[in-house]
């Protein structure tokens, strides 16, 4: 059985999968989001005429697209809901979370709590051990990753996650490298929903004939659905979208992974001291001060917000100072 490591950090959960000191799949949830699975009340403020759809609202303001009404809830009714898609920011709009009516009893469920509801072994550590869990971050946040003669470039939309396969390597021999780099990807930034892949063009169909046979055997035991690569090399996959992706919280919800990110490097610091956060002026709007003050109980250190013209925005760093 799979055994995933999840972090109860400031601000986010996160979790991942291991291969030694490598991730090979990864999770992230931000606390304070509805998440696939929890049960909460909401009134109905809108639905469609005629239809089993609406429009539902909770107490705290956040609203949930609302499927399998039955005909007798009318509008301002108060409704039980269990979300199956969790909200995703998007460029200029969110897209709503997703949910029906259920008799349920009211549920708020962890990222652990979610990960062992699906059958995997679960533990919450402190700090996971040593692994690539920044350069992870970092790749989000560039949408770029690299391989052996080539990279995968990211492109998330409303509609669906575009990635481009590009190299320096022909078309054939981009092939047998690409197609894992592409699997390992989907796992590791937790991608899912309608996914675009633009591969180089082969021409020969029976070169088309053995990508095809490779993207099967990488995507085995993956849920999805897919087409056949066309003669434009462009290949289309389609899998259950439950989340947000690490691809798409680095796009549309860039400072928040950022700042999790430089709080999760100072949770790291070890000594006496100051906790100095240096960032650069865009990013003060996402220091949460509840965040600073968790990260001053956590640490029991006092915490010292410093912000740097000089540093890129995606560059923040922490360090200890001398207390004076």
């Amino acid at each position: 059985m799979a055994e995933w490591l999840v972090e109860q950090g400031i601000g986010e959960h996160r979790a991942i999968r291991l291969a030694g000191e490598r991730i090979t799949h990864a999770r992230i949830h931000l606390l304070g989001t509805l998440s696939a699975g929890t049960v909460i009340d909401a009134k109905l403020i809108s639905r469609t005429a005629g239809g089993p759809r609406g429009l539902a609202q909770t107490s705290t303001g956040e609203e949930i697209l609302v499927d399998r009404l039955p005909k007798a809830a009318s509008e301002g009714a108060q409704l039980r809901i269990v979300i199956h898609r969790a909200p995703i920011a998007e460029r200029g709009r969110l897209k709503l979370a997703q949910g029906r009516p259920t008799d349920a009893e009211p549920y708020q469920p962890s990222l652990a709590d979610t990960l062992a509801s699906g059958g995997n072994h679960v533990r919450i550590v402190r700090r996971f051990p040593a692994c690539d869990w920044d350069e992870l971050i970092g790749e989000a946040l560039d949408l770029r990753t690299e391989f052996a003669g080539g990279c995968l470039l990211f492109a998330p939309t409303p509609a669906l996650t575009a990635i481009d396969i590009d190299g320096a390597l022909s078309p054939r021999m981009m092939t047998p490298v690409g197609i894992p780099a592409l699997a390992d990807a989907l796992h590791r930034f937790d991608v899912g929903g309608s996914i675009a892949v633009d591969f180089p063009t082969l021409a020969d169909k029976a070169d088309r004939k053995a990508l095809d046979e490779a993207l099967d055997q990488v995507l085995v035991g993956w849920p999805h659905e897919r087409t056949a690569i066309n003669g434009f090399g462009l290949v289309q996959i389609v899998a259950r979208l439950e989340r947000p992706s690490l691809l798409q919280l680095a796009s549309w919800q860039r400072g928040r992974m950022v700042w999790h990110r430089l709080l999760r490097r100072a949770e790291g610091l070890n000594g006496a001291g100051i906790i100095e956060l240096a960032i650069a002026p865009a990013l003060k709007s996402f220091a949460r001060p509840d965040d600073i003050e968790a990260l001053a109980r956590r640490s029991g250190l006092r915490i010292r917000l410093r912000e740097d013209t000089g540093l890129a925005f995606t560059a923040p760093h922490a360090q200890l100072v001398v207390d004076g």
